[in-house]
């Protein structure tokens, strides 16, 4: 079994290794998701949270892909706006 010195020396050379625009796809992805999840339990607090942080992350976003995620965003901003309180 690795020492935790390794595992962590092992972790941080996988983060390094990420690529940040790839990774910036994947987390608001990973929002999106998340956001329209917490939507259809209710949760209107915990999707406006993700909502936002996804809004944030948009302009850091390659143009290739931002378009897509954008729509994503409108549709849980309407989704949001006209669920029940």
């Amino acid at each position: 079994m690795p020492a935790p010195d390794e595992d962590l020396a092992a972790l941080q050379e996988q983060l390094l290794a990420l690529d940040v625009s790839q990774f910036l796809v994947s987390a608001a992805s990973t929002l999106a998701s998340l956001a329209f999840g917490k939507l259809q339990r209710g949760d209107r607090d915990q999707a406006k949270q993700a909502i936002d942080a996804l809004q944030s992350l948009l302009p850091h976003v390659e143009e290739g892909i931002r378009g897509d995620l954008q729509q994503a965003l409108t549709q849980l901003q309407v989704a949001f706006a006209t669920a029940a309180p």
